[in-house]
């Protein structure tokens, strides 16, 4: 029987200013093999991306859904980044993440994504302003995988942020260039659980 490949990408994508229509679409462009929801609250505003909603329409796309709760950002961090401060949101985020709930579910992640095309989800777009990055550089460490941003619609500042990242929309073709099937979105700012 010959080897399995290794799985060499691992995803992650923010759902801010997009509709769970398109953060699906985007999804099973980039053959996402399992969802993992790094929210500390998987709870929205936005219609379809609580949790029980998004599970059930990644179900209906043949994605499975996983929340791991411990890999969310604590309240402290939360507030933070919504005051502007990201970067007392990854001292907090650090900090938590020594945590045993957090190194359990840490460990499932890096175990999921050697099997699987895994993505983590959170709200924010940008992936450079989001814990969810964090949580990827800490698998990645382990697995040498590559880390993509899928992104629904291109950053306005070039998609380089603070830590230097380039993200890419999903297309069909692989290019990272929007075309006719890549979803787009309008960008927006709203308040919701991080």
């Amino acid at each position: 029987m010959p080897a399995v490949p290794p799985i060499t990408e691992l995803l992650t994508i923010g759902y801010e200013g997009s509709t769970v229509q398109d953060v699906l679409a985007a999804l099973a462009v980039a053959q996402v093999e399992l969802l993992i929801d790094v929210r500390a609250m998987p709870r929205s505003r936005k219609p379809g991306f609580s949790k029980r909603q998004l599970a059930a329409g990644l179900d209906e796309k043949g994605i499975p859904y996983l929340h791991l709760q411990g890999l969310g950002t604590p309240k402290p961090g939360r507030d933070a980044v919504r005051a502007g401060h990201p970067e007392i949101m990854e001292t907090i985020f650090r900090e938590h993440m020594t945590s045993d709930r957090a190194q359990a579910d840490l460990a499932q992640a890096k175990a999921l994504a050697a099997e699987k095309r895994v993505c983590l989800l959170c709200f924010e777009q940008d992936p450079n302003c989001c814990h969810r990055t964090i949580v990827a550089e800490m698998i990645a460490r382990e697995s040498a995988q590559e880390i993509k941003n899928l992104l629904i619609r291109p950053l306005p500042h070039g998609g380089r942020g603070r830590r230097g990242r380039k993200a890419e929309v999903p297309t069909r073709d692989g290019s990272g260039q929007p075309g006719r099937d890549a979803p787009l979105l309008t960008m927006g700012r709203e308040q919701t659980d991080r």
